[in-house]
This record gives C-alpha cells, sequence and structure tokens, in this order.
C-alpha cells in the first residue's frame, strides 16, 4: 500500500495511514492498495461491506457506482490486449471528499500513466484525479481497438491469399471476445452516464459535465465493437467461401484428369479384348503405334483444357 499527498500535481510520501484521515490543509490523499490492504482501510474510511465484498470477490465484477455516505464505490474495467486475448482488469474506486482509494488485483497501466498527467495539470483534487483515471482507461480501449483491427485486416487477408483450418479457430476466438467484450462496455457506458447526469455531492459541478466527453468516446466504442462483430462475420463468410472456392479448384483438377484419361481407358479396353480376329494385335509396331496415339490424345486434350483455363 502507497499513500501520497497530492497537492498540484505534486507527489509526497507518507508513512503513516492515520494522516490521511484527516483533510489536508491543501491536495488530497492517494491511497494505492490492494486487495490485501482492506483489512486495514476498511475500519478507517468506514468503507461498506458490500463494497469490500466486490473488490475480493473472484467472480468479474461488472462496471457499477454506488453511493454511500462517506465516500462513492466505483468500479469500472481497465482493458488489456496481447494479440491472443483480451482482458479486462477490475478498478475500484473510494472516492471521499479529501482522499481516494485505488483497489486492484493486478497491475493497472492507467495509473502508471496518469502521474505525470497529475503533474502538469496540477491536480488538488480528487474527484479530477478520478476523472482523469476514468478517461485514461476509456482512451485505452480505442489504442485497443486500433490492434483488434489491424488483427482483423490481416487475419482477412491471410484467408484471401492462403485459407487454413487453423482460420476458423482464430475467427471463432476472436469473435467470442469481442461479443464478450461488448456486453461489458454496456454497463460502464451507464457507469460514466451516472457520473454525468447524477447530482453528485462529492464532484465538482463544473467537472461533472466533462463527464460527457468521456460518455461519447465510450459510445463510440461501443459502436466500434458493434462493426467489429459483423466484420467478423463477414470473415467467416470469407473463409466458408475460400474453403468452398479451393474444393471447387480441386474437383475441376480432378474432373479435367479424368476426362483426359477416359478416351485413353477406351482404348486401353478395345485392346485388352483377346478376340483371335483382331489384326493390330500382331502388327510389328502396333503397341508404339497405339501408345504414339494416347499419348497424342492425352497432350492434346490437355493443351485444350489449358487454353480454355479448365485446369
Amino acid at each position: 500500500m502507497k499513500i501520497r499527498l497530492v497537492n498540484n500535481g505534486v507527489f509526497t510520501p507518507v508513512e503513516e495511514i492515520e494522516m490521511a484521515l484527516t483533510p489536508p490543509a491543501e491536495g488530497f490523499y492517494w491511497i494505492d492498495a490492494d486487495v490485501d490492504d482492506l483489512a486495514v482501510l476498511q475500519p478507517l474510511f468506514s468503507m461498506h461491506d458490500l463494497a469490500v465484498e466486490d473488490c475480493l470477490s473472484e467472480e468479474e465484477q461488472r462496471p457499477k457506482i454506488e453511493i454511500y455516505e462517506s465516500h462513492y464505490f466505483i468500479v469500472v474495467n481497465s482493458i488489456r490486449f496481447d494479440d491472443e486475448e483480451i482482458f479486462l482488469r477490475a478498478l475500484n474506486i473510494f472516492l471521499g471528499r479529501h482522499f481516494i482509494i485505488t483497489v486492484t488485483k493486478q497491475k493497472i497501466n492507467e495509473l502508471r500513466t496518469l502521474k505525470p498527467m497529475l503533474w502538469e495539470q496540477e491536480v488538488s483534487q480528487p474527484d479530477r484525479f478520478m476523472y482523469l483515471l476514468i478517461d485514461l482507461i476509456v482512451d485505452n480501449y480505442f489504442l485497443v481497438g486500433d490492434r483488434i483491427e489491424v488483427r482483423i485486416e490481416k487475419l482477412e487477408e491471410d484467408i484471401l491469399m492462403h485459407t487454413k483450418k487453423s482460420h476458423l479457430n482464430e475467427i471463432i476466438g476472436l469473435r467470442s471476445e469481442i461479443l464478450w467484450l461488448k456486453k461489458v462496455l454496456g454497463p460502464q457506458k451507464e457507469v460514466i452516464n451516472t457520473l454525468n447526469k447524477r447530482d453528485l455531492r462529492l464532484i465538482d459541478d463544473q467537472l461533472q459535465k466533462y463527464f460527457s466527453d468521456i460518455y461519447e468516446n465510450a459510445v463510440k466504442i461501443s459502436e466500434t465493437f458493434e462493426t467489429y462483430r459483423d466484420l467478423m462475420g463477414n470473415l467467416r463468410e470469407a473463409y466458408q467461401s475460400s474453403i468452398a472456392n479451393r474444393a471447387n479448384e480441386i474437383m475441376r483438377v480432378f474432373t479435367a484428369i479424368t476426362t483426359v484419361f477416359m478416351p485413353l481407358t477406351v482404348i486401353t479396353g478395345i485392346y485388352g479384348m483377346n478376340f483371335d480376329n483382331m489384326p493390330e494385335l500382331h502388327t510389328r509396331y502396333g503397341y508404339f503405334v497405339v501408345i504414339g496415339i494416347m499419348v497424342s490424345l492425352g497432350v492434346s486434350m490437355f493443351c485444350i483444357f489449358r487454353k480454355k483455363d479448365w485446369v
């Protein structure tokens, strides 16, 4: 657990947690904690039992906002994409009048990238800290969306150039990830909309208006992933069409080969009949003549098929 006094974007480490219980003369306290620290923090900051239970739960947490007497409890999901799987990491925020507590189970990159922004904008209020943090989290969805789009384009190119069976598994896996992510984005949009429209005494009225911009970005992200879902459906159709075309190509080649050998089979069938009155069987060069005719016939048919682009 790290405790910092933040004033005009400048961080001052605090050793004793009890100091954060009293409002500072200037600035606010930021407590960056993990779930194990809740046992200490809960009685000190009067955290509601249900909020603590949500933080400790092993199940995936739905984005939400809970209003309590002394603080707000907000859950938002940070996103990460490693080119194979999409990860959502819950960020639990306890917002008070003079403090903000962030509780996570895994590292959240946005908490690290937020620090220089606090210094640049000389942040001295916990509600503005939360605004910048949520704005970063939402913006990161755009970056992940761009990487997903690149992967979709590459997958489409690979399917058109050389279709493999593994492509279908990639399509199904990525489509499932997108559908799951889109399902999560709905509640997160509602949380941001609540921060924008609801009368919240711990958030400055002027700052609250800025959450509308974050909400618009959240709507754009949801629409973007809806488009990605449709693109994955198109990719699946392209894969099936490519497989069907490949099968047709193979069947066309096999058909051409069969057609070439059909007259040759007729010739060999005729001369395979062991009748006594077949003069050609007793000629000196009959075998070579028949072989020459068969080769010429086969080559001629192949050239005709080639000219018509059948093989």
